[in-house]
């Protein structure tokens, strides 16, 4: 049974890839539904673009649940080559891609060099301007040149989501003036994430969503095992708990800001 009070959620951003979920989607996806969850962005990057197409292809399959959001994360920035460039823009056309991403800066890991990192940054930015879709961000200790790369690229002009937010109330006043909405993932839940809270109390109602991130950073109480779309009711009803609002409210909210930014109505099948 969906969890109590859940009356509309979706999933903002998801990996369903088969390296996280061997047995494949649907099973991930009944358990979601049965939470009250009714739709997902589920992302594709990775080494190659295989995980773009099978995105594709299951928000192809499920088309009232699913959008995808394809990109090349800054970890493999190495690999946008021009044929994987040629390629992505293709599928970036796909009318069941929403989004282009998640795209953005790394510098905690530098798996690609920062150039590198930001040069495909740049690049991808401009595609998602050229298809005229948002741009979902990933950065992780680069706030900096993340938002310097976003103003100089003119992503003011599709805008996008901040994912997985992990930055201070600074960095998000900038965001939010660029046009972007801000994501907050299970991190919000955990005790060390004053800063993070904080922005989820203060930002707009209508400028926040909720994901979550899965198969990563699971929320309390489930912190510490895979991470799965259901979970999100989990960081929903965290966030709004911080905010002093009734969890329908937040569920309702973050639902119609998540339909406005993708230009998506989801419905659950």
């Amino acid at each position: 049974m969906p969890d109590a009070g859940v009356t509309s959620l979706i999933d903002t951003h998801c990996h369903l890839d088969p390296q996280y979920f061997p047995a494949g989607p649907d099973e991930v996806l009944a358990r979601a539904a049965a939470a009250g969850i009714r739709g997902f962005v589920v992302i594709g990057v990775g080494h190659d673009l295989a995980p773009a197409r099978a995105a594709v292809e299951l928000a192809r399959r499920l088309p009232d649940r699913i959008g995808a959001a394809v990109g090349v994360h800054p970890h493999d920035a190495l690999t946008l080559d021009d044929a994987a460039y040629a390629e992505l823009s293709d599928l970036v056309r796909q009318p069941e891609v929403l989004a282009v991403g998640e795209i953005g800066l790394d510098y905690h890991y530098d798996h690609s060099p920062r150039d590198v990192q930001r040069e495909a940054f740049a690049r991808l930015i401009n595609l998602a301007r050229e298809v005229k879709k948002p741009i979902v961000v990933h950065t992780r200790s680069a706030p900096a040149d993340t938002l310097e790369v976003l103003e100089r690229e003119g992503a003011r002009d599709v805008g996008g989501i901040i994912h997985c937010f992990s930055e201070d109330r600074a960095f998000a006043e900038r965001a939010l003036d660029l046009g972007f909405d801000i994501s907050f993932s299970g991190i919000v839940t955990f005790k060390s994430s004053a800063a993070i809270q904080d922005v989820a109390r203060w930002a707009p109602l209508d400028r926040i969503l909720v994901e979550t991130d899965s198969p990563y950073l699971a929320p309390v109480p489930l912190r510490g095992k895979p991470c799965e779309p259901a979970f999100v009711v989990h960081t929903a009803r965290r966030v709004a708990e911080l905010r002093g609002m009734a969890f329908e409210a937040l569920c309702e909210a973050t639902s119609e800001n998540a339909e406005r930014r993708f230009r998506r109505r989801f419905q659950p099948g």
